[in-house]
């Protein structure tokens, strides 16, 4: 496909990579169209119970590719660039399995984007991550949404007004990543947390995802009036009823489909 974007599929794994390495996989108004297809049909792929997004080449992702915004482009190319990368990261909460970043090189404002945005998130040692928008006169506004999430505000507006680089560790440290690794262990690392969550079954975890997401930025109260109703359907389900009788029988669940 024109856009850079491959898929893989390995047991209840798909892996799903930019592949744009001469680009350093900038985020392209076709590629991130093609992201979204391909986040979508997965979605709709039953064997599937975790997508491990990835970058080819030396960085995870540059941002948005500049070369496309060079010149009189005009509202109407602005206003669906900009849409389709909104469309994008809310997409990533849509699909209904939990989505891992594996992140090596950079990432940087769209890109660093990206890596908020995902459900988990695990880096090489040597990776960076910045929103390096102010210092060439475009501000990264629309990345500062799930990175501010993810870090808070003063750690946000510290990346989003210098627009200096972050390391690894200071990336745990804030919250963007859950993990750092050395480079020769991420891989095994990514695996080992995507098996881990494909043990459960696949319906409870999309059900938990939908209502995280659904509680995430209200208030305790209103929540909780979210987060009850669900709780409360999902101890009537069968995935539910197997679950508890396995761990009283002291036996691994054979989760119902």
């Amino acid at each position: 496909m024109s856009g850079g974007v491959t898929v893989a599929y390995d047991g209840p794994i798909a892996r799903v990579t930019l592949d744009r390495p001469a680009q350093r996989n900038a985020l392209s108004l076709a590629t991130m169209r093609e992201l979204i297809d391909e986040l979508r049909a997965v979605s709709h792929t039953p064997d599937v119970r975790v997508v491990v997004l990835s970058g080819n080449g030396p960085a995870f992702s540059a941002g948005h590719d500049l070369r496309e915004m060079t010149g009189e482009c005009g509202d109407a190319f602005y206003d669906e660039l900009f849409g389709t990368c909104v469309e994008l990261m809310t997409c990533i909460h849509d699909v209904r399995q939990p989505v891992i970043a594996r992140v090596h090189g950079v990432a940087t404002a769209a890109g660093c984007q990206l890596v908020a945005a995902c459900d988990l998130a695990v880096c090489s040692d040597d990776a960076r991550f910045a929103t390096p928008g102010v210092n060439i006169g475009l501000f990264c506004s629309t990345p500062m949404v799930p990175i501010t999430r993810a870090v808070g505000r003063k750690r946000a507006m510290e990346m989003l007004l210098t627009g200096e680089m972050i390391d690894a560790p200071t990336a745990a440290a804030w919250g963007l990543v859950n993990r750092v690794v050395p480079a020769a262990e991420l891989d095994a690392t990514v695996d080992a947390l995507a098996e881990r969550i494909a043990t459960a079954s696949p319906a409870v975890v999309a059900l938990g995802k939908q209502a995280f997401y659904a509680q995430i930025d209200a208030s305790e109260r209103e929540a909780y009036e979210i987060t009850a109703p669900v709780m409360a359907a999902n101890a009537q389900r069968a995935a539910a009823r197997e679950g508890i009788q396995a761990f009283l029988e002291k036996r691994a669940p054979n989760w119902p489909e």
